[in-house]
């Protein structure tokens, strides 16, 4: 089962944890996991894939099934306060006092987890989020993105050292997304490990540090990102034919050459790192058979064709 022991220290670790719900759906499997402190963690999958629950069974909000978490060293199940005290949680839903004002429910937080006031840490958290002059506003009088900021405040309120954000750019504006992802980099640089899931892959691919994905409760894969896009990415070269071919020659077929259905285009793919310098030795041998092309073009697999190829893989074993 994927983990990721190789370096820098754990501040998350999960070891052998499932969860079973008494209508016998066993929502996750098996998971080892651990995540270093100061990184940002992506953690992808499909509806239904497990990610919610395993947040919450690391926070403390539901119950495993077996096994174990440690946050910050602390076991969740036998040193809970401990343990929940280093963790903020924004979750996906929307909830908060609609009655309250934004300052007073983000100091209401911090008073749950047994701090002591700082009105000047509130303030700095409600200055960084842009809900400083919001302040005295009640929370029904605001907008959908200015409630999840408050969210995110309530989660800061006690200066926790782990942050998980569970789809936290569900259903906001581009602008508010970006806003987002800086207040994320300035947290990560003040040393405050991130745990995201998402929807939008361009989020993880933007934002992570290193990529897990889960399907089905099992995590399929946990690997850094640069890496990840290397071993799975694939890249193409397209080169676009002056006269349309019948079939690939076969001097060239030791090439991996497809061709398009109407013969105009011939496609290469290679491997990023061990294929590149074969290229020129392809367009000599393309010229030596009589193949000329107007034009050529280079691709590569995003993160959201390789998830998508992972996760398709998971659903067939």
């Amino acid at each position: 089962m994927p983990s990721s022991t190789d370096s820098g220290p754990a501040v998350i670790s999960v070891r052998n944890l499932t969860k079973t719900y008494a209508s016998g759906f066993q929502a996750l499997q098996d998971i080892n996991l651990d995540i270093r402190q100061g990184e940002i963690f992506a953690l992808l999958g499909p509806n239904g894939a497990g990610k919610t629950t395993l947040i919450s069974i690391i926070c403390g909000i539901v119950n495993a099934s077996s096994g174990s978490v440690a946050a910050d060293g602390h076991d969740i199940a036998r040193e809970y306060r401990a343990a929940r005290a280093k963790i903020g949680l924004v979750p996906q839903e929307l909830f908060t006092d609609a009655f309250e004002t934004v300052h007073d429910t983000v100091s209401f937080s911090r008073g749950l987890f047994g701090k002591s006031p700082d009105p000047a840490h509130i303030e700095k958290v409600l200055k960084d989020l842009t809900l400083w002059d919001k302040r005295d506003s009640k929370i029904m009088a605001l907008s959908g993105g200015m409630k999840r900021r408050v969210m995110i405040a309530k989660a800061l309120s006690h200066e926790p050292k782990i942050l998980f954000l569970d789809e936290p750019t569900a259903g906001v504006d581009v602008e508010l997304r970006r806003d987002m992802w800086a207040l994320v980099r300035r947290l990560r640089e003040s040393g405050v490990t991130i745990i995201l899931t998402t929807h939008y892959i361009e989020e993880a691919e933007e934002m992570a540090d290193r990529i897990g994905v889960i399907s089905k409760g099992r995590i399929l894969l946990v690997e850094d990102k640069a890496v990840l896009m290397q071993k799975l990415g694939k890249k193409q070269l397209t080169l676009h034919l002056q006269q349309p071919l019948d079939a690939v020659p076969e001097a060239l077929a030791g090439y991996r050459l497809e061709l398009s259905s109407d013969g105009t285009q011939l496609v290469y793919t290679f491997d990023a790192e061990g294929e590149r310098l074969g290229i020129p030795e392809l367009l000599r041998r393309l010229d030596d058979n009589g193949i000329h092309f107007k034009d050529l073009q280079t691709s590569e697999s995003s993160l959201e064709e390789i998830f998508i190829s992972l996760v398709h893989q998971g659903k067939q074993t």
